[in-house]
């Protein structure tokens, strides 16, 4: 089970600048949400080959005075359940605030590890302030400047100390993974409640994981995996939540730990920011895609053009990964709702799809030979060699001067390699590696 970190905390004390400093990016996972100034973030992380998740929590005023409202409690409560370990950050030079006390009585008393961040500790003197955050009950305080990487080595030896070496095997752990994700109102509770609604005799409910995540067998039909929850199978945390962040979160734990991803669109309102987000989460992680288009029923005056139209929108906003599956549905109607399940097995074979070194040298050596890279700064690239990473969707080209490749060149041979082998839904990944 993938490992989720939350930084959590009241506003400007160094939260965005940690998440920086532990993923070297900033990936938007959700859109502005309208009168919320603020926007989710979540990236991936290394540290001594340990791989985990961050979420950036944040903390914003949304129309008032007061900067520890309803809604940070709301998200730090929401990051307490759904997160296998939290870093509590709070800010050396204003000392202890009740805003900070208020976090801490939130993540105290979770059962979950919760390591507290005194930032902003940059010389000796700050150093000894730090003491004073004993008095929050959460242990021994980790002195970072995040400006600067102090300090944030010793955090994160500590950090995946309280990961769980086995964090809850799944019965069936072995069968496919289809996860159903989207944006609120989509349609994700109605097409899971029609795959499941039936014949539940034949359903059979699977022990979660230690973040809560349900996962019911689906064996019918001809098919048998796990469908991994995101619409509201799981209880209601004891808060009033904020669904937006909720949902993130739950989004981003489904997809990590599934094979294939159905991401639902509301047909009436297109392809949003937002999806392309959970797009981009999608194809980080290496995740088989499927395009669901809910809703079509709503669309009036429709013809065959009406479908190609929305379909060429949705590619073309996707790009450069645009081999992927779209099918109209209206789950209400119960419209093309097993083709959603045949088309992510589909993807599910294509992604577990392995091709001998062989048969790839076969292929590729005599197209790069009649379409060889071109020169770069007088530079003649010479791919001499392909093969596939063991159990992944990946593609070693070793060359003598990888770093002279253009990006246009390597599209070029990933868009005939997809014209050759099916690999529909599928992100593939070319590396090209200097051969010694």
């Amino acid at each position: 089970m993938p490992n989720l970190v939350a930084i959590v905390g009241r506003p400007n004390v160094g939260k965005s600048t940690l998440f920086n400093r532990l993923t070297e990016s900033r990936e938007a996972i959700v859109d502005d949400e309208p009168g919320v100034t603020r926007d989710r973030h979540y990236g991936k992380s290394n540290w001594n080959g340990v791989e985990f998740s961050v979420v950036d929590t944040g903390g914003y005023i949304k129309g008032s005075d007061d900067i520890f409202e309803e809604e940070i409690r709301k998200q730090v409560q929401i990051a307490v359940d759904e997160s296998t370990s939290i870093l509590f950050m709070v800010d050396v030079t204003d000392g202890v605030t009740q805003f900070d006390k208020d976090v801490a009585n939130i993540v105290r008393r979770s059962k979950k590890p919760v390591l507290l961040v005194v930032n902003k500790v940059d010389n000796s003197e700050r150093n000894s302030y730090a003491a004073e955050f004993y008095s929050l009950g959460l242990g021994d305080p980790f002195c970072v400047s995040s400006n600067s990487g102090m300090g944030t080595g010793d955090l994160l030896d500590a950090l995946i100390k309280t990961f769980p070496e086995d964090s809850g095997a799944i019965e069936g752990s072995d069968l496919p993974k289809i996860a159903i994700v989207g944006r609120p109102n989509v349609g994700k509770s109605s097409l899971t409640n029609a795959l499941l609604g039936e014949e539940r005799n034949i359903v059979t409910s699977v022990a979660g994981t230690t973040r809560d995540t349900i996962h019911t067998r689906y064996n019918k039909f001809g098919h048998d995996f796990l469908l991994i929850d995101t619409a509201g199978m799981r209880k209601k945390a004891k808060v009033h939540e904020d669904i937006e962040f909720y949902s993130v979160m739950r989004t981003i734990n489904a997809i990590e730990t599934s094979d294939v991803c159905v991401l639902m669109l509301d047909a009436t309102l297109g392809i949003e920011s937002q999806d392309l987000n959970i797009i981009h989460l999608i194809v980080k992680n290496h995740k088989g895609l499927v395009i669901v288009v809910n809703k079509w029923d709503l669309i009036e005056e429709k013809n065959t053009m009406t479908t190609k139209h929305f379909e060429e929108q949705i590619r073309v906003s996707m790009m450069p990964f645009k081999d992927v599956p779209i099918i109209f549905t209206s789950v209400t109607e119960k419209q093309r709702i097993m083709k959603v399940i045949d088309t992510a097995m589909e993807v599910y074979q294509n992604r577990t799809t392995k091709i001998p070194t062989s048969k790839l040298n076969e292929y590729f050596l005599p197209l790069i030979e009649h379409y060889p890279p071109p020169a770069v700064k007088g530079k003649i690239v010479k791919i001499k060699y392909v093969t596939q990473i063991k159990d992944t969707c990946a593609f070693v080209f070793f060359c003598n001067s990888p770093q002279y490749l253009t990006d246009a060149y390597k599209r070029f041979l990933e868009n005939k390699f997809r014209e050759s082998f099916n690999f529909t839904g599928v992100p593939l990944s070319f590396y090209f590696r200097a051969k010694s």
